[in-house]
């Protein structure tokens, strides 16, 4: 689309002119630019969007079959948007600032995703100014008056493409889920990419199942050549045949894989053997070979690779990195964070060069400039790579103390690799040396580095350990062909074959952006959804899929397989290109994907395979047969079990599918056949007491079902278990709550204190005050007077209520020069506060690098969502129900 110029960055007469931006932060950054002669305001993310529940979607086609879609899919796939309750006030405020400004400066982000937010914003604001969009990858004065000077229209390509992917995303997910919910269970949900991404983690943990391990021995020996250091070599081969090593086992029996030459497996007994024959000989250097090599630096970093470095360097979280990235493009320190492409401007190349001159030395800056070219598929080239914003990069010594930790991390892990990837190569020599001892071969293998070139500023990571230990630096004794060396000690070593690795979000987002499936931009929110929807859950860094997503896994890819099928998937974004691209249109692209075109589309697929989809098929995750029986891992509504003929047992909550063989799943059925353990009867109500295993641990129950009543049930306190438990131990547990005597008030009123076990541990109420019970003290043997104790002492943690004062953590400063903004104490953890708005402090952010600006951020976001909706919260199901 042409792109409109204007004559003069500066103002036109009458009001100021609005600049809308994203979000509060990346406001007051452009605000400090520009100064006063602009009023700058946040959209605070989408203003408005398909309906979300059931209580946004308009009366007026509640009544259509598709009102719950919220897609016209009768008329050419109208979308129904709506303002969300919790923007409404924002968008009166960008309107009243609206009414008094002389153009309008549309200044979101350069990507799809913004170019949908500019044009949204243009149909709710309905603005009568002059309207231009400014598109920007930094946020410096430099980068602000280009955009000033050559603003544009919004590009209806790009918004066609975003809200083409926005109408397939919810056309996917609003129409398979249900059928999930349906067959397997309920709250269940399908998409796109996130779908697909469940597929390959369970493809994993599928290679990890049928693995079977093998064994085998290598021999290492320590040689010296005289008067030099001693040095390690391994054995290569006897007898001219190679030795056997992990790569040459079939990884689904553990046998050595067929072959012409096939090597030769040592065993435990083979290999003493062999040490006994060969230790105390000397050694006969065979051959002598030393190569250069050279090493070239890694391209810089986009959205994805960076996603991938900052897990391998850092152990970040793909949405931890992220977060960090987006503030410090939005306070102006790095360009646009979400990007797949690997170019550098001529600006920031420039910097590059100028730093590596004058800090490393000109030997390391190349005679010309360093380009890389993208190899991901369905790169956008039109971005540039992320790098620290400017002309001039600013070293990471120079961030301000206002720079988060996590900031400061990720920007100078983006500051190293945008430096080195314009530095010369390293080089060096790789040396190998061959020995001989009788018919046996030893092989040491070094490697010196001459000229360390970008390596002086950054080293990859990898995700292979073994290929990191080969690489390192490594120097071997100089000795010549035909000496004599001698052989100082020789071990025999045993190795076992490993499974592959399970994928971590790095290695999940490097294997989806392989494939090209999905955008780099919306991994981390997908690897979020995933964790969250309880298909995968985190063993370590590793993702560990459920055995619910086995079982949407298995109905995905037995009835739908197209929906989960890599290279379909890979192609949608193809074909969301061609349409960014202005060569094709939205509307035939969603006939074709919806209701089919020569082949079944979407809908008329699901309704074929609905009555074909049998619950028992894909509920069920083989484990293997025992005598004759099928042994099976089975998904129910709440949650997994194991089924053999007429008897079951529980799964213990994440437990990963690779542990639970055979073998252990029949253990646990043998323990779910015995039935629960009796303790014996209550001795006045004579009703019996059971030890049960339930899916979430061990209980207590009281009495046996009848009927619609429920026998009283208690789990285990902490310490014990049901194999030590005794019948009166069992009878204080289930006695719980317990009155341990009475508390009068300030005002007279006399309650009771209570002892009792929760959902969070054991406590003490009395009244509305709570107190938990520390650990190692018990709810059955509290006594009266520590009780008293405990509800003297200040609130903390879960169940503050109004009654305590929360404690102040930290002073951050005052807003405005009115109010104080600190951080809190809360019952579910950190918050920020000005008094009015409380925002939460996630998880992963350190409080001692909280700054000021964060808070106020993270205050302006929460406003921003309007005030908290009370609802009713559904008590967790018990497993002993």
């Amino acid at each position: 689309m042409a792109t409109k110029k204007s004559a003069s960055t500066k103002p036109a007469p009458g009001g100021k002119p609005l600049v809308i931006v994203e979000s509060p932060a990346k406001a007051r950054t452009i605000g400090k630019i520009l100064g006063s002669a602009y009023r700058i305001e946040a959209s605070i993310g989408h203003i408005r969007d398909l309906p979300a529940n059931a209580e946004e979607v308009p009366a007026a086609i509640k009544k259509e079959k598709w009102g719950r879609l919220g897609i016209d899919v009768e008329h050419d796939f109208k979308p129904v948007y709506v303002v969300p309750k919790q923007k409404r006030d924002q968008i009166k405020k960008l309107k009243d600032a609206l009414s008094e400004a002389s153009e309008l400066f549309l200044a979101t982000d350069e990507d799809r995703e913004g170019e949908s937010i500019s044009w949204h914003l243009l149909q709710e604001l309905k603005p009568k100014v002059a309207i231009k969009r400014l598109v920007f990858h930094e946020i410096t004065e430099e980068a602000l008056k280009e955009a000033l000077a050559n603003p544009r229209d919004v590009d209806n390509d790009l918004v066609e493409a975003q809200e083409t992917r926005r109408i397939v995303d919810r056309l996917y997910g609003y129409s398979v889920s249900p059928l999930l919910w349906k067959k397997i269970k309920p709250r269940l949900s399908a998409g796109r990419v996130q779908s697909v991404a469940v597929r390959l983690i369970v493809e994993r943990e599928k290679e990890r199942m049928r693995f079977r391990a093998a064994d085998y021995y290598d021999l290492v020996g320590t040689f010296e050549a005289k008067g030099q250091t001693p040095f390690d070599a391994t054995l290569q081969s006897v007898g001219g045949r190679r030795i056997a090593q992990g790569k040459d086992f079939e990884p689904d029996t553990g046998k050595l894989k067929t072959g012409k030459e096939a090597p030769l497996h040592l065993r435990q007994n083979d290999a003493d053997e062999l040490v006994a024959r060969l230790r105390g000989k000397p050694a006969k250097v065979e051959s002598v070979d030393s190569k250069p090599y050279v090493e070239r630096p890694s391209p810089p970093f986009t959205t994805s690779t960076l996603q991938q470095e900052a897990g391998r360097k850092m152990r970040f979280a793909a949405q931890r990195t992220m977060r960090a990235a987006q503030r410090l493009y939005e306070n102006g320190f790095i360009t646009y964070m979400r990007t797949d492409s690997t170019n550098l401007s001529n600006e920031a190349i420039e910097a590059a060069r100028a730093h590596i001159a004058t800090s490393f030395g000109r030997e390391h800056l190349p005679a010309d400039p360093r380009t890389y070219k993208t190899k991901v598929r369905n790169a956008q080239e039109a971005h540039e790579a992320i790098r620290p914003a400017g002309s001039r990069f600013k070293h990471p010594r120079e961030l301000p103390d206002t720079v988060s930790d996590d900031e400061k991390r990720i920007y100078e892990l983006i500051w190293q690799r945008t430096i080195a990837c314009q530095m010369k190569d390293a080089q060096g020599q790789r040396t190998s040396v061959v020995l001989g001892i009788a018919d046996a071969r030893f092989q040491a293998t070094g490697k010196t580095i001459e000229f360390p070139g970008f390596r002086l500023a950054y080293i990859e990571d990898t995700d292979d350990a073994e290929a990191a230990v080969a690489e390192a630096e490594r120097i071997l004794p100089s000795v010549k062909i035909g000496e004599s060396v001698d052989t100082k000690e020789l071990k025999a070593l045993g190795h076992t074959t490993q499974p592959p690795a399970r994928l971590t979000e790095a290695t999940l987002v490097k294997e989806l952006e392989a494939r090209g499936i999905g955008r780099p931009s919306t991994y981390a929110s997908i690897i979020e959804t995933i964790l969250s929807r309880d298909y995968v859950f985190k063993k370590g860094t590793a993702l560990v899929p459920t055995f619910t997503a086995f079982a949407v896994t298995n109905l995905l890819g037995g009835h739908l397989p197209h929906l989960v099928d890599y290279d379909f998937t890979a192609k949608m974004e193809s074909d969301l290109d061609v349409i960014a691209n202005g060569d094709a249109k939205r509307l035939d692209y969603l006939q074709h994907f919806y209701n089919g075109n020569g082949a079944p589309g979407l809908k008329p697929t699901l309704v074929k395979v609905d009555g074909e989809i049998d619950p028992r098929v894909v509920c069920g995750i083989k484990l293997g047969d025992h005598d004759g029986t099928l042994v099976e891992v089975r998904v129910g509504r709440y949650g997994p079990f194991l089924s053999r003929g007429d008897v079951r047992a529980s799964v213990p909550d994440e437990t990963p599918p690779d542990e639970l063989t055979l073998e252990r799943a029949l253990e646990l059925l043998a323990k779910g056949a015995e039935g629960p353990k009796s303790l014996g009867n209550h001795p006045e109500s004579g009703l019996p007491v059971y030890v049960k295993n339930g899916r979430f641990g061990p209980y207590l129950q009281l009495g046996e079902a009848t009927g619609d009543e429920k026998p009283k049930m208690a789990s285990l306190l902490a310490g014990m278990t049901p194999e030590t438990i005794d019948l009166a131990t069992a009878l204080q547990v289930l006695s719980l709550p317990r009155a341990l005597g009475e508390k009068a008030s300030e005002d007279g009123k006399t309650e009771k204190v209570i002892a009792a076990n929760g959902r969070f541990g054991p406590y003490i109420k009395w009244g509305k005050e709570t107190r938990s019970i520390p650990a190692g003290e018990s709810p059955i043997a509290i006594t009266l007077e520590r009780a008293l104790e405990l509800l003297a002492q200040p609130k903390r943690g879960r169940g503050a209520g109004a009654r305590a004062e929360p404690k102040v953590l930290k002073d951050l400063g005052m807003k405005d020069g009115k109010l104080a903004i600190r951080v809190l104490d809360g019952r579910y953890g950190a918050y920020v506060s000005d008094g009015t708005t409380n925002a939460t402090v996630p998880k992963d952010e350190a409080l001692e690098t909280l700054t000021l600006a964060r808070a106020l951020e993270l205050l302006d976001a929460r406003a921003a969502r309007g005030p908290v909706k009370k609802k009713t919260t559904r008590r967790r199901a018990k497993a002993n129900a």
